[in-house]
């Protein structure tokens, strides 16, 4: 996909998603909706700097 597509989705991720470093979370207690979103921004971010 576009690399303007991914720095958008980064934006928003950003905007709504939780960030979960800022809380602490430690991530072998973490749910898996929260591995999912973690999972999600990664691969966002990782593409949006490619």
């Amino acid at each position: 996909m576009n690399k303007e597509v991914f720095k958008t989705l980064a934006k928003i991720n950003k905007a709504v998603l939780p960030s979960y470093t800022k809380r602490n979370l430690d991530l072998s207690k973490a749910s898996k909706i929260q591995l999912a979103i973690i999972g999600w921004r990664v691969y966002v971010t990782k593409r949006a700097l490619d």
